[in-house]
């Protein structure tokens, strides 16, 4: 529970996907005309490290992480 004092607020967020939206953003992935910008990837051991690098401010892209396959 947030302190009364702090003044922040919570709030939420709800996404709802739309199946012709998915189709034309998967139709310009897969012609090239977009591609995700991946700043770096990080395996899932590393992921301190992923965080340090996002709270440094230094990211141009998105970072991924790795999880290994069982």
């Amino acid at each position: 529970m947030l302190s009364p004092f702090t003044g922040t607020h919570l709030g939420t967020f709800i996404s709802s996907e739309h199946a012709d939206g998915l189709r034309d953003l998967t139709a310009l992935i897969d012609t090239g005309a977009l591609s995700p910008v991946v700043d770096r990837v990080y395996p899932l051991a590393e992921t301190a490290a992923a965080v340090r690098h996002l709270l440094d401010g230094r990211v141009t892209g998105k970072l991924a992480l790795t999880v290994p396959a069982e």
